[in-house]
C-alpha cells in the first residue's frame, strides 16, 4: 500500500504535468495568433503586396524563436532574484541552464508573446518597408528591447514588477499587467508608431508622387475583407490562450478561478469594443453626411481594441468593468485612428490605434477598475483601482500612478533605442523601398511574382475554344410524323 508521502509525490508529478500541458495548450493558441495576424494584414493591404506581408509574418515566428532562444529569454528572465533589482537579465543564454518541463514550457509560452510584439510592427509599415530593415528591427525588438520591458515588469528582479519581494515592490505593489497590454501590445504599438513616422506614408496616401500634399487623404481599400474577418476571429480565439494562459499554471488552488474570470472578461471586452466602435462611427458618419453606414473595419478593429484593453486587467476586473473597458476601447480606437490621419502618419492596418492606444488604456483602466478581492486573489497586494479606493473613502491613486509610470517607462525605453535605430536604417538607405518598387508592388519586385494568378486562359486558347464550339452541330431528333413518312 502506498504511503502518504508516495501519494503526495505522485500528486505533485501529476500537477506538474498538468501545468505543462496547460501552458503547452495556451502557448499554442498564442502562437496560432500569428496566423490571425497574417490573415488580417494580408486582407488589409493591396493584392500586390500579399506575399511580402505573409513572408514577414512567417519570419516573425522564426526570428522570434531564434532571438528569444539566443539572448531574449536571458535578458528577460535570466538570473532573476526577488531580493535584488536589476535592469536586465544576465544568465541562461541559449537556454544553457534551463532544464525540466516547467522551465522549458515557460520559454515556449514567452516566445509566443515575443513573436506577437514583432508582428504588430510589420503590419503598420507594410507596402513600403525594405525586407532587410524588417529583419533588422525584428531582431532588435525581440532580442533586446522587448526583453528589457519584460524583465522590468514581469521578472522577479524588475523595478516595476509585482512579483519581487515586498521590500522592492514599486509603491507597495508593482505594476499590474497580467497578460501584457503594456508589455506586449504597447511595446509593439509604440515601436510601430516610431517606425511609421520615420518611414513616411505610402505614395499617394497623403502626398502625390512629387511630394505635394493632397487635398484629402486617400484610403487604400483592403483587397480581401474575408481574410480580414478570418484573421480577426483567429486572433479573438487566440486571446483565450493569451489571457487565461497567463496564470502560467492551472493546478494550484484558485488558478482555475482566475483563468475562468479571464475568459469571461476577455469575451465581454471584445464584444463591447466591437459594438462601441461600429455604432459610434455610424453616428459620426450620420452627423456628417446624413447617411447611416455600418463599417465592418470598425467592427473588427473595435473587437481587437477591446481585447487589447482588457489584457492588463483581465484577472483583476469584474465582468461589468470589462464591459465598460471594452466600450471605452472602441472610442480610444476611433480617436487614435483619426489622430494618425491628422498627423499624416500612415498605418497600413491601424495597428497603432489598436495596440498602442488601447495598450495604454488597458494599463490605465487597471489602475481605475482593479477590484480589491480580485487583486488579492491574483497578486496578494493591497493597491486597488482608484474607483474602489474612492468608494472606501481613501481616494488613494497608488495603483493608477504605478500604471502610468509603467506606460511612461515603455514609451521612453522603446523610444530611446528604436528611434535612433530607425533613423540609422533610414540614413543608410536600408529602411524604405524605392518609389518604382513600391508602385509595382513588393511581390513582383522582391518575391518573384504576384501572390494571385489572375492571368486566366490565353487568347489563343479562347479562340480555339470558340471555333470548336461553333463547329458543333446541334442534332434535332425527328418527330413521329417524319418517321412514318
Amino acid at each position: 500500500m502506498a504511503t502518504v508521502d508516495e501519494l503526495s509525490a505522485s500528486l505533485d508529478v501529476t500537477n506538474a504535468g498538468l501545468d505543462v500541458f496547460y501552458l503547452l495548450f495556451a502557448g499554442a493558441m498564442v502562437f496560432f495568433m500569428q496566423a490571425g495576424f497574417a490573415m488580417l494584414c494580408a486582407g488589409s493591404i493591396r493584392a500586390k503586396n500579399v506575399k511580402n506581408i505573409m513572408l514577414k509574418n512567417i519570419l516573425d515566428a522564426c526570428g522570434g524563436a531564434v532571438g528569444f532562444w539566443t539572448i531574449g529569454y536571458a535578458f528577460a528572465y535570466g538570473g532573476s532574484d526577488a531580493d535584488k533589482l536589476t535592469f536586465i537579465g544576465n544568465a541562461d543564454f541559449v537556454l544553457a541552464n534551463v532544464h525540466g518541463g516547467g522551465d522549458l514550457i515557460g520559454w515556449f509560452f514567452q516566445f509566443a508573446f515575443a513573436a506577437t510584439a514583432a508582428t504588430i510592427v510589420a503590419g503598420t509599415v507594410a507596402e513600403r518597408c525594405k525586407f532587410e530593415a524588417y529583419i533588422a528591427y525584428s531582431l532588435m525588438l525581440t532580442g533586446f528591447v522587448y526583453p528589457v520591458v519584460v524583465h522590468s515588469i514581469w521578472s522577479s528582479s524588475g523595478f516595476l514588477s509585482a512579483f519581487t519581494s515586498d521590500a522592492n515592490k514599486f509603491l507597495g505593489s508593482g505594476m499590474i499587467d497580467f497578460a501584457g497590454s503594456g508589455v506586449v501590445h504597447m511595446t509593439g504599438g509604440i515601436t510601430a508608431l516610431y517606425a511609421a513616422k520615420i518611414l513616411g506614408p505610402r505614395i499617394g496616401r497623403f502626398y502625390d508622387a512629387d511630394g505635394n500634399e493632397l487635398p484629402e487623404p486617400v484610403s487604400f481599400p483592403p483587397h480581401s475583407v474575408a481574410l480580414q474577418v478570418l484573421g480577426t476571429f483567429i486572433l479573438w480565439v487566440g486571446w483565450y490562450g493569451f489571457n487565461p494562459g497567463s496564470t502560467l499554471g492551472i493546478s494550484a488552488a484558485g488558478y482555475g478561478d482566475i483563468a475562468a474570470l479571464c475568459a469571461v472578461t476577455t469575451t465581454l471586452a471584445a464584444a463591447a469594443g466591437s459594438v462601441s466602435a461600429m455604432f459610434t462611427d455610424m453616428l459620426i458618419t450620420r452627423s456628417k453626411t446624413g447617411e447611416t453606414m455600418y463599417d465592418i473595419t470598425m467592427c473588427m478593429n473595435g473587437a481587437l481594441s477591446g481585447l487589447v484593453g482588457i489584457t492588463a486587467g483581465c484577472s483583476v476586473c469584474e465582468p461589468w468593468a470589462a464591459f465598460v473597458i471594452g466600450i471605452v476601447a472602441g472610442w480610444v480606437y476611433i480617436f487614435w485612428s483619426s489622430l494618425l490621419v491628422k498627423l499624416k502618419i500612415d498605418d497600413a492596418v491601424d495597428a497603432i490605434p489598436v495596440h498602442f492606444g488601447n495598450g495604454m488604456w488597458g494599463c490605465i483602466a487597471t489602475g481605475l477598475f482593479a477590484s480589491p478581492g480580485l487583486v488579492d486573489q491574483a497578486y496578494g497586494t493591497s493597491n486597488y483601482g482608484w474607483f474602489y479606493n474612492w468608494g472606501m473613502g481613501s481616494g488613494s491613486g497608488k495603483l493608477l500612478a504605478i500604471e502610468i509610470c509603467g506606460v511612461l517607462f515603455i514609451i521612453g525605453w522603446v523610444g530611446l533605442i528604436m528611434i535612433p535605430y530607425f533613423l540609422l536604417l533610414n540614413a543608410a538607405g536600408l529602411f524604405r523601398v524605392d518609389a518604382l518598387e513600391e508602385e509595382v508592388g513588393l511581390d513582383i519586385s522582391h518575391h518573384k511574382g504576384a501572390a494571385y494568378d489572375m492571368s486566366g486562359p490565353s487568347e489563343e486558347a479562347k479562340e480555339k475554344y470558340e471555333i470548336s464550339t461553333s463547329q458543333r452541330k446541334l442534332v434535332v431528333p425527328a418527330d413521329d410524323g417524319e418517321e412514318n413518312a
